[in-house]
């Protein structure tokens, strides 16, 4: 190629031929557009890579917790603005012009060459805020001239690319205050006690001065040095008409901080569960209320502490808005230290705390009613029998109550008509993500107990029964919510639930009926007493103990016991977790009770005495059910029986005329139930018998009954230590306290038993078959079988 030939042409040859001026123009303009390309690339993606802490606050931007960063420094993530006291003192002590200039101020650097020519040594940089902010950005110490030409060009760039009060929180967030504590809102925290926006003047003065030179705070060092630039710092914005001079004699007479403060760690278990859920958010503006998290927080230590004489040494809460699902109170563990874990978050054993929500399912399937009587009995159902926590057996008891009473038997048989797998399926659309295992290994103990739950679940079953108890006509289709505590991410709406809102309200309007620990026993009593509807769970060896609240606004969660698991005698739910829920409940707001839904409700005329559609005879009482409920069994406990005149003897046609005939109807409980219920209940008048001379002939009940073994039912009997087969005990009861039964298994005659009756049996394994006869020759046999011996 000939030396003239520039771009592809050339000054002589054929075509195209450009003035050389022309060629120098363009050649200079391609440079330029390198250059300036290299300028505006100079900067790179992120200007700082440090590691941050992370940080949560409170709905209203107040600190609630802090961790220090990978590196061991305090650097909290930018964010908030640069108040204007701090803003003032830094512009005033470092960079006067900052608002005038484009990164460099010539003025400066002259002043500073003067300086230094006069000194001898360098004292003055000449650097301004943006340049200080690029040598920040390098993580470069160097200051000769090579660093601040590069410096310059950095501030230049900043400035093209970046408005003043970005650059100012910028240089705020990233400038070092002494010791580990990288950028104003650390530095406010650390050394006052208080975010930037509350500092005063004297204490913004302090910070200002730091950057300029950090090893000046010391508790012991160089205290007077620091003191007298904050000082002289006042005094120029006095000058600059920044501070009255009254403010300038106040500000003078504030003492310098003595000793650093430790951050606020008010919600350190969400803190750490935030940052395991995602690490890359190292500031998150939670749903917290910062005043009720402080009052939440000591009244669960307070309590705490006194737990911690019986061995019971961690608890946890929740407060929740029924309204929003948002949480306003989150206080993971008593225990206050890094290593305590989150327990809201932990499984643990669910005790009773399930247990509203099968009634409220069945409810809503047309089930039962509030006042439809369950059975109390003793129960097994292959191998598994269980026990109220008392030991009692109450032979009938109204829905309403039983879960009032939290009643584990009548529970049981609600769950085996329900359905365990599809109890389970309910439990897991409503936002339960702790049921990992399939349903038939929970079996009828996952309304006792059986199930793993945790607090933050379990709360939101519960403010969710009361979101859906306060929905009106206009509100969308009621569904179960989760629980939010970062601020932005509302709680994800489950499907349609199979709970509605007539439903819910009936659920927790029994709730209500919950007797009261200690003082609160007494609610009833006081004008300003809170409506409350809750709920206890105590989990089996007394590890866990529960209580969960409702008001028509806020849904109160506590958990207590050991994160280890270790049982405690006396840890149950009432004792133990309710005071605590009913303390955190009195430093709420109080709010009315639910309206009734009426719109989502219908009435029905029951008997008074069993809860079942009424039947002719019986006394009446009207009871509301979910208005798309279908309930449909009638009374089978009111019987129309037939009498003699004196009322004392059944008869029937064959031995008595239709005219001398009384018709009544009679509340006849079967026989197991009657036995029980007789106990409490003295007004039950058993049903007469029938007059001698007549026969029974099955218009009313049988008056006997087998307790155990359950038809068709499996039964294992264990081996006895010494290796020998064991024994078993079946269980009968009678109506007629006098009368005696005759036992036979497998035709075989075993014995009679008067009033109490038990027997004692040896079999071999396989199916047999249990005859009972009584003295009057009615007659109950029973199928079952026996696994084995095993010892």
């Amino acid at each position: 190629m000939k030396p003239w030939r520039v771009f592809g042409n050339d000054l002589h040859g054929g075509g195209r031929r450009w003035p050389l001026r022309r060629k120098i123009a363009a050649t200079g303009a391609l440079a330029g557009l390198v250059l300036g390309v290299a300028f505006w690339l100079m900067l790179p993606d992120s200007l700082f890579r440090a590691p941050l802490s992370y940080v949560i606050e409170a709905r209203d931007g107040t600190l609630l917790s802090a961790r220090i960063a990978a590196d061991g420094q305090w650097r909290f993530p930018p964010g908030q603005q640069v108040p204007e006291k701090f803003r003032r003192a830094l512009l005033v002590f470092e960079d006067k012009r900052f608002e005038r200039h484009s990164g460099i101020d010539g003025l400066a650097i002259a002043r500073a060459i003067r300086l230094n020519v006069d000194a001898g040594r360098v004292i003055s940089g000449g650097s301004t805020l943006t340049m200080q902010l690029a040598r920040l950005s390098r993580g470069s110490e160097s200051r000769n001239l090579r660093a601040k030409l590069v410096e310059g060009l950095l501030a230049l760039r900043l400035e093209a690319g970046y408005s003043k009060d970005e650059l100012l929180s910028l240089y705020a967030a990233n400038a070092p205050f002494g010791g580990n504590v990288v950028g104003l809102e650390a530095a406010s925290w650390r050394y006052f006690g208080r975010e930037p926006a509350a500092l005063s003047w004297a204490e913004s003065a302090t910070l200002a001065v730091l950057p300029n030179n950090p090893a000046l705070v010391h508790l012991k060092r160089n205290r007077p040095k620091l003191q007298a630039k904050r000082d002289f710092l006042l005094r120029r914005l006095h000058e600059s008409g920044d501070l009255a001079a009254l403010d300038l004699e106040l500000a003078l007479a504030e003492p310098l901080t003595a000793e650093p403060h430790d951050l606020p760690d008010l919600a350190p278990h969400l803190l750490d569960t935030l940052r395991a859920q995602d690490p890359s958010r190292h500031r998150l503006r939670t749903t917290l209320d910062a005043r009720l998290q402080v009052q939440a927080t000591q009244l669960v230590r307070d309590h705490s502490a006194v737990l911690a004489r019986q061995q019971v040494n961690n608890a946890a809460a929740l407060v929740v808005d029924n309204v929003t699902f948002e949480v306003l109170a989150y206080v993971g563990n008593s225990l206050g230290d890094a290593h305590a874990v989150d327990i809201i978050r932990r499984p643990r054993s669910t005790g009773s705390i399930l247990k509203p929500m099968l009634y409220a399912a069945m409810l809503q399937d047309g089930m039962l009613t509030p006042r439809m009587l369950l059975p109390d009995v003793p129960t097994h159902y292959e191998g598994f029998s269980p026990e109220n926590f008392d030991r009692q057996y109450r032979g009938a008891v109204r829905a309403d109550e039983a879960l009032a009473a939290s009643l584990n038997i009548p529970a049981v048989r609600m769950l085996k008509s329900y359905g365990v797998a599809r109890f389970a399926d309910l439990l897991r659309a409503s936002g339960m993500t702790t049921l990992k295992r399939p349903a038939d290994d929970y079996g009828l103990t996952l309304v006792l107990g059986g199930a793993e739950g945790n607090l933050w679940d379990i709360a939101g079953l519960y403010a969710s029964l009361a979101g859906l108890a306060r929905a009106g006509l206009a509100d969308p289709v009621p569904r179960f919510r989760e629980l939010s505590a970062v601020q932005g991410e509302s709680g994800a709406a489950h499907a349609p639930t199979a709970i509605g809102t007539g439903a819910a309200w009936l659920t927790l309007r029994a709730l209500l009926e919950v007797s009261r620990p200690g003082e609160e026993g007494h609610w009833r009593s006081f004008a300003d007493s809170r409506a409350i509807a809750w709920k206890t769970g105590t989990s089996w060896g007394l590890r866990d103990g529960w209580a969960v609240g409702n008001s028509s606004r806020y849904t109160v969660g506590v958990w207590v016991g050991n994160a280890g698991g270790e049982g405690r005698p006396g840890l149950t739910g009432s004792s133990m977790a309710a005071p605590l829920m009913f303390g955190l409940f009195n430093v709420l707001p109080a709010s009315d009770w639910f309206t009734q839904p009426v719109h989502a409700l219908r009435p029905i005329d029951v008997c008074a005495n069993d809860g079942f559609l009424a039947v002719d005879g019986c006394a009446t009482e009207r009871v509301w059910l979910p208005r798309d409920s279908h309930f449909e069994m009638q009374s089978p406990h009111n019987l129309r029986v037939n009498l003699e005149s004196s009322g004392r003897f059944r008869v029937d046609s064959e031995c008595e005329s239709p005219g001398a005939m009384r018709h009544s109807t009679w509340f006849v409980l079967p026989p197991a139930e009657e036995f029980y219920y007789r106990r409490a209940h003295a007004e039950y008048r058993p049903l007469p018998s029938m007059r001698p001379d007549c026969r029974d002939g099955g218009s009313a009940r049988g008056a006997l009954a087998i307790l155990y073994p359950d038809a068709n039912g499996r039964v294992l009997i264990p081996g006895e230590l010494d290796g020998s087969r064991g024994r078993t005990v079946f269980e009968a009861v009678h109506r007629s306290p006098e009368a005696t039964i005759y036992w036979h298994l497998d035709d075989r005659y075993l014995g009679e038993t008067h009033t109490f009756h038990q027997q004692s049996l040896d079999m071999d394994p396989g199916r047999h078959i249990l005859t009972l006869v009584d003295n009057e020759g009615q007659r109950v046999t029973r199928r079952f079988e026996v696994l084995a011996t095993r010892n």
